[in-house]
Parts: structure tokens; sequence; C-alpha cells
């Protein structure tokens, strides 16, 4: 089998990771995005990925090719030399997924269950052009909404943000496509969206069904959306591996030590890159993850947040509510970072400060507190208070 993974994007909306990395490769949970969603179709069966490009494809190269050649499947690079939306990939790597074989099609920016076995099987059994994976959101006048039959899952049509209640289902970013699709509906690699001309011409033709998703689900191209993401996943993973776990509650994931339950300076959930040095007296969750070879000094406290690979939190620090420490960040002793701070790649935090809010890009030195929440473009100098 094979499959489509839609990584073309800038990542604006995660900036500042972003500005220093491609989106697919930045870790949730340990593991970049689109490892997580490699892992899901090689489950699957899947065996070759064309993962459509545009922004910084050699890293995606070297980040991902390591992960394919574990998960046996074949990475084959699709780069667009101009931006074709989310249906004009598919054109552009025809040859690469033409075949009598159904094929998925993912965006880049979703985690979730990924029931994909069951998605395909539901696919094959009605006999049409399209299946798109659906979600159940709680305020469905922000999205567009699918409109279908409950019973058969036949699309009916789609609803644009509407004011009044026509169903709580939206579009979950994973897709079935039976080879017709790539043949008749898709048929040059222009620039197009799949959702608003490629699925409404083929629901006017009633082929095109919707599977709901029975579990979490997450658009994670935004750090808010992320840390959801990130606590959304650390639950899935407990609830799937907690049965696993010792008498400490401890589950050894290969690279990463999940805790679930807790135990003196845990509160689970919490995930460990198990090359992470942690000082004495830590507290360490609920909602935190550590990266490979980061270095927490003794008495940090971490909640509800996320430090990525080879960062270091000095000496009594607090991160906490939603923060996410950049890669190789250095955060000194004795500081106070809460209500989402981001710290992009390479940020260097003296002690003793307080940051609320603050969202700083990369390779940038903070030297005084930001008290109220803003973007810091510039390194910051020392405080004269």
């Amino acid at each position: 089998m094979k499959a489509l993974i839609l990584v073309g994007g800038y990542g604006t909306r995660l900036r500042p990771f972003t500005l220093s990395r491609p989106k697919p490769t930045v870790e949730l949970c340990n593991k970049g995005v689109a490892v997580h969603q490699m892992e899901a179709l090689a489950a699957v069966g899947v065996r070759r990925v064309v993962l459509a490009m545009n922004y910084r494809p050699d890293d995606l190269r070297a980040h991902l090719a390591q992960h394919a050649e574990r998960l046996g499947i074949e990475l084959v690079f699709s780069l667009e030399t101009e931006p074709l939306g989310t249906a004009g990939p598919i054109a552009l790597a025809r040859k690469h997924l033409e075949g009598d074989e159904p094929f998925f099609v993912l965006n880049s920016d979703v985690t979730c269950t990924f029931p994909l076995a069951e998605m395909l099987a539901f696919h094959r059994k009605h006999g049409g052009e399209a299946t798109i994976l659906n979600t159940r959101v709680a305020d469905p006048s922000k999205y567009g909404v699918i409109v279908h039959d409950e019973r058969s899952g036949l699309v009916e049509r789609f609803a644009e943000k509407p004011k009044t209640f026509v169903g709580d289902k939206i579009n979950a970013g994973v897709y079935v496509l039976s080879p017709e699709v790539l043949r008749a509906r898709i048929p040059e690699a222009r620039r197009m969206s799949i959702e608003r001309e490629v699925f409404p011409a083929i629901a006017a033709d009633h082929k095109l069904y919707t599977f709901a998703l029975d579990g979490f689900w997450m658009d994670v191209g935004q750090p808010a959306d992320y840390i959801t993401g990130t606590q959304l996943l650390l639950g899935h993973l407990c609830a799937v591996h907690g049965s696993k776990a010792g008498a400490d509650g401890v589950v050894d994931l290969g690279d990463s030590l999940l805790y679930t339950k807790a135990t003196p300076g845990v509160v689970a959930p919490v995930l460990v890159d198990k090359t992470a040095r942690l000082g004495a007296g830590h507290m360490l969750g609920p909602n935190a993850v550590i990266g490979r070879d980061c270095v927490l000094g003794e008495g940090v406290r971490l909640d509800n947040s996320t430090v990525l690979a080879g960062a270091r939190v000095g000496a009594h620090t607090l991160i906490s509510g939603g923060c996410i420490v950049g890669w190789r960040c250095a955060v000194g002793r004795w500081v106070r970072m809460e209500h989402g701070c981001l710290l992009g790649e390479d940020v260097h935090v003296a002690d003793e400060l307080l940051l609320n809010g603050a969202k700083v890009l990369p390779n940038k030195d903070i030297n005084a507190s930001v008290p109220t929440p803003e973007v810091i473009m510039c390194a910051l100098p020392h405080s004269s208070l």
C-alpha cells in the first residue's frame, strides 16, 4: 500500500519553532509529528510513503530517512516548486501513487488514534471514490461541517461555519482515496484544494463517504493546540500501555519512559527520554515531556509543558502552564516561566527572571524579565531595576 503526507507548509502558526526546523520534525511526545504518522501507516501495511514537500526539504530528508529505514518504508520525496494547495501535490506525485489499490492521504498537522485499518475496510466496503475521517467538536460554528447520513456515512454536502446546527462532525485531515480520484478528479498538478474543490465534486456524484473517529484528535499546528495535543497523546499512551507498567507505574517505550501513575517527584502522566538527566528534588507533571539529552537541575518544577531535545534548565526553575522550551535552550536558575512561554531554538535565559507569556525567536539572549506577554525579536539587555 501507499500513502502521501502533505508536509509542504511553512508552519507559520507554530513559530518560533518552525523558523529553524520544518514543522513535521517538531517533536510531539519525543517524536516528530510525521514519525507518529509513519508508524501508524507502517502498522497497516503501507510500504511507500510520499512526502509532498516545499519548505526545508533537506532537513525533512535528513530527519525522516532514518525512521523510514527502521519501519521498512520506502520514502519518496515529491518537491513542489510552487505551492499547490492540498490537492495539487497529489497530482504532482501521481507516478508514485498510481495503481489499482486505494491510498492514504494525511495532513501533517494531525495527531489522533489513527484508525487506519478500520477506515480502509470501510472504504472498500462502500465502494465509493473517497473516505474522510471525521471527528466531533464541541463548537461546530468554527469549522466546516460534514453533513452526512449517519447510518451509511454518505456525505451529502459541506456547511462552512454554520450559524445554525447542521451537525458536529468535521474533517479530521485523514483520507482514503481510490485510484479514480487520481485519474479523474485531480487531472493536473495545479494549485487546488481537496477540501473546497475535489471533495464537493465527489459528494455531488454521491461517491464520498465519511468514517467517524472513536478516540482523541488534535490539529497541532499552533502552540496552544500542540500543548493540548500533547496532553491527549499522553493520556492515550497511558491507556494503551498502562497495563505493561511495573509496580512503579513506569512503562519502557524504547527511547522514553512513560510514567502512568504518581511516584516521588512525578505526577502522571509524564514522558522522559532515557538520555535526559534529572536533578534531585524535581517535581514533574502532570503532562510534562522531557526530550533527548535534556538536563534539569535540582528542584526543577515542570508541568503541562514540553522541553525539547538538548535543552538545559537550571536549579529551582519553574516552567508551568503550556510552555515549550526549544532545542538547545539554556534556562538559568530560579527562573519562573508560565502562561504559554515559547522559547525558539538556542535561546538563553539568565538567572532569576520572570517570563510571563513571552514568545522568543531563536538564538536570543534574555537578560531581563518579561512581565507581560510579548514577542521578543531581539536580545533583551540587563534590566536597570
